[in-house]
């Protein structure tokens, strides 16, 4: 099938008439609201200023606040006669032929302990439902590193011999990770594309249940026209008061935000890169990424390409939807806050690459929605900080002026109009967006006794929701110094590349946290005393934004530690219903991490597992037969035999791990250099082991 089939999504012009009609009103409004609260004769260019950058903002609070907003009255309502749920009733044809699903999963140095401990979960949970068969594994290894190399190739034959003869698992490691994920899920497409009708793509800590994936196939199958479909992940699996607070969040919050986007977006909804079934033949034939012209970090290859891949196949005519309905789907969060913030420089660019393509021909207005947001999702915390400043600047100027009380020959004074009120209801209307659908989400817990349960009571969410509030105004100007620091580098053209992530829970020292925060703790002193010398006024107005930029090394630090995140969890706070009530894809995940299997090729134990491909037989054959078809040319082979030689005379410790790399990159050089070590005076264990 290559095009797509069905009529439309009906309701869907009534529903995005509602959405953007609530949130352009409540902008024009709270606009209003400011405008007022300047001073008469006229609106002056810092007022202006003022004015636009706040318009910019409270438009995107609001667009947040009626997504979830709209997403509390379809959860409390219980059924959306519009979701994908309930499109597409027909019963799929008993006579079918059968046909294959790839669960794809693309990684690059990551852990490989966790990641085939996920991707057997997922299997066994498959395997459970009995509707496993069709079903087949890819891992797509872009790993650099060696060792994790290897280590990868040992865990995949550890499993394919489990799971015998013909297996399900597949893996490769790319020669060359062009294009990054995206082109690791272009280069499956193009050699192995064509054996499978779905794809199910996951991130290296991807957990989906084997429900979830039997019930994301039916549901393409009964939709012949629908391309993709995004299952939001819930966050799991970290014991930090961080990760704790985002996991607690993401279960409360989430699901009613994903059922508020899904009542605007319908079919047109967006790609979040994982946890998502696409249909393999209509994203191979849409889907080609482009290369932005100039150079990085505007220009080059796509970064994040998730969001365009959606676009392209809306373009194409092929319907996206959101499954806010579909549990048993997962992911893991970043264990601190630097690591969150790592993690927000590497999407920063990727996002603000969007704006080259707001103006694109071809692509859906809703598409160039999804574009803006993606944009506005960084652009926001400098527009924040510009309009933090602007307001200080005003509130100076304001204080310099005298107020004349007696005019002409006016006997009695002319007292000054009070603008308190009208400053006032902005600033309450504006944080009312931001907290009521936290108040929203307890509500609805109140409304379902069993799921507040499993939240630990509503009176302890009421707690955490609480607390959570407290900390997040704490983080929050942190995050927008941050964010603001990335884009302005990236303004700058400086890229800021791609790095492993760091997944595994781990406390932030005193050196890392100052190292970190110590210009914004600067920052705040700075700016502090300047606002109590010369705007006092100001000054009780800016202590919120303070008190989180001066307390920025120690909440970091503190945040990161697991003993207060599981202190926290003895006390059922910032309980998760996945951690009350584990789901059994997540136990299963447990204990293949609790009880790994002992991998093959245990012949030689050496300190680096890349030397194991060389001196190992067993692990030998197994590495050199997975390796790619090619001859390196007579200066590789130089370089080479130089590396060898470097290898034989001053020990593997001398090698980078690109050149541990060159060294078993290659069938016929790792074949001399096996061969070599295996019968040169010295013996391989000793080599293995220096």
């Amino acid at each position: 099938m290559s095009t797509p089939q069905g009529r439309g999504v009906p309701g869907h012009h009534y529903r995005r008439t509602v959405y953007f009609s609530l949130v352009l009103l409540t902008t024009l409004g709270a606009m209003i609201l400011l405008s007022a609260s300047f001073q008469e004769g006229g609106i002056r260019a810092l007022e202006l200023l003022m004015l636009v950058l706040y318009a910019i903002l409270i438009l995107w609070i609001s667009a947040s606040f009626w997504t979830a907003t709209l997403g509390f009255l379809l959860l409390l309502r219980g059924r959306d006669p519009y979701a994908i749920a309930t499109a597409g009733r027909e019963p799929v044809s008993e006579g079918s032929e059968a046909f294959k699903i790839a669960l794809v999963m693309p990684v690059y140095n990551e852990d490989p302990a966790r990641v085939f401990a996920g991707l057997r979960a997922m299997y066994q949970s498959l395997v459970e439902t009995g509707k496993h068969e069709g079903f087949e594994i890819f891992i797509l290894s872009d790993t650099r590193d060696p060792n994790v190399w290897v280590q990868e190739e040992l865990l995949w034959r550890q499993w394919s011999v489990e799971l015998g003869r013909p297996s399900r698992v597949f893996y490769r490691n790319r020669v060359e990770n062009t294009s990054r994920k995206s082109g690791n899920l272009a280069d499956f497409c193009r050699n192995w594309g064509g054996r499978y009708r779905y794809m199910i793509v996951l991130d290296a800590d991807s957990i989906m249940s084997g429900d979830t994936l039997v019930e994301l196939v039916a549901r393409m199958e009964r939709n012949p026209g629908v391309g993709l479909i995004q299952v939001p992940p819930v966050p799991v699996n970290h014991s930090s008061l961080f990760a704790r607070m985002l996991q607690f969040a993401g279960s409360l919050y989430g699901p009613m935000f994903a059922a508020g986007l899904s009542y605007w977006q319908l079919g047109t909804s967006n790609f979040w890169g994982h946890n998502a079934i696409i249909r393999v033949k209509p994203f191979a034939d849409h889907c080609g990424l482009p290369r932005l012209p100039g150079k990085e970090p505007f220009g080059g290859d796509i970064l994040s390409h998730d969001f365009v891949e959606a676009a392209l196949l809306r373009r194409a005519g092929w319907r996206v939807w959101l499954a806010y309905d579909l549990g048993g789907s997962y992911e893991e969060v970043p264990p601190t806050l630097i690591d969150y913030a790592k993690r927000d420089r590497r999407w920063c660019q990727g996002n603000l690459q969007h704006s080259r393509l707001l103006l694109a021909r071809g692509f859906k207005p809703l598409s160039r929605v999804h574009f803006a947001m993606g944009v506005m999702s960084y652009v926001a915390s400098p527009l924040w900080l510009l309009f933090l400043i602007v307001a200080g600047f005003a509130a100076y100027l304001q204080s310099l002026e005298r107020p004349a009380y007696f005019f002409g020959h006016n006997l009695f004074p002319v007292w000054p109009e009070s603008y308190a009120v009208e400053m006032t209801t902005v600033l309450f209307v504006t944080l009312a967006m931001l907290f009521l659908p936290k108040i929203l989400a307890l509500v609805l817990l109140a409304a379902r006794p069993r799921l507040a349960k499993r939240f630990g009571g509503l009176s302890r969410a009421s707690l955490s929701v609480v607390i959570e509030s407290l900390l997040s105004v704490l983080l929050a100007p942190v995050l927008m110094l941050f964010q603001s620091k990335f884009v302005l580098a990236i303004l700058l053209r400086q890229n800021v590349g791609w790095p492993t992530q760091q997944r595994g829970d781990r406390g932030t020292g005193l050196a890392e946290a100052i190292g970190a925060h110590a210009y914004q703790t600067l920052i705040g002193v700075a700016t502090g005393l300047v606002a109590y010398y010369y705007v006092p006024s100001f000054f009780p107005w800016f202590t919120p934004v303070l008190a989180g930029l001066l307390l920025a090394v120690p909440v970091s630090m503190l945040t990161s530690r697991t003993s207060l995140g599981r202190l926290a969890r003895r006390a059922g706070l910032f309980l998760a219903a996945e951690e009350s009530a584990r789901p059994r894809v997540l136990q299963l995940l447990d204990q293949q991490i609790s009880a790994p299997p002992a991998p093959p090729c245990r012949g030689i134990e050496g300190k680096d597992p890349w030397l194991r491909a060389v001196v190992d037989p067993c692990a030998y054959a197994l590495h050199s037969s997975l390796l790619p078809e090619q001859t390196p040319s007579r200066r590789r082979r130089h370089y080479l035999e130089g590396l060898i030689f470097q290898l034989q005379d001053e020990g593997a410790e001398t090698l980078s791990a690109g050149e541990k790399r060159a060294l078993i990159s290659h069938r016929d050089g790792l074949f001399e250099l096996h061969e070599l070590l295996w019968s040169g005076p010295r013996a391989p264990v000793d080599t293995a082991r220096d």
